[in-house]
């Protein structure tokens, strides 16, 4: 039997949270206290409590040098309350909040966090096989179908990032 099911936190609202840090798939620890309905410091003192639950593949802290560029990149800004470098969560280290953060919004927010990077890895897996069947097919056929191909791998490459520089300019 199916029940229908309300999702805590929309996959939606989850997927443009996942920023790419190291090699490794993350979500902030603002982004995630925002996600979970709680104050970012309530998060960071939780997972401190518990820091022998999160090492260093499922939680790192960013350098001075990758929090700054973040902040070009807007995906934060760079002035407001953040006193000192946030703490990136990789898909295991998320898992793992739900047992430090006890509440019934925290195991729901996860499922839905687990499903979106499960998308995610779905979306990447689809997009490596579509470039390797445009490599055999390139292969298989003449010259004259090249610039197709190369059309089709422009097509595949995510837009450029826009960074809008706010405030006033010289």
């Amino acid at each position: 039997m199916s029940r229908k099911r309300k999702a805590a936190v929309p996959i939606p609202r989850i997927e443009p949270s996942i920023q790419h840090l190291r090699g490794e798939k993350v979500i902030l620890d603002a982004d995630l206290a925002g996600l979970y309905d709680v104050e970012t410091r309530v998060l960071v003192q939780a997972v401190k409590r518990h820091i022998e639950r999160f090492p260093g593949d499922f939680m790192f802290r960013l350098t001075r040098a990758e929090f700054e560029d973040l902040i070009s990149q807007s995906v934060m800004s760079s002035w407001g309350g953040r006193r000192s470098l946030p703490y990136a969560f990789t898909e295991q280290g998320v898992a793992m909040l739900s047992s430090v953060l006890h509440s019934r919004r925290a195991v729901l927010v996860n499922i839905e966090i687990m499903r979106a990077f499960v998308r995610l890895r779905r979306r990447l897996a689809l997009a490596r096989d579509l470039a390797r069947e445009i490599d055999a097919l390139e292969k298989k056929y003449d010259r004259q179908f090249a610039v197709v191909f190369d059309a089709l791998r422009r097509l595949m490459e995510p837009p450029p990032r826009k960074v809008r520089r706010i405030g006033f300019h010289r």
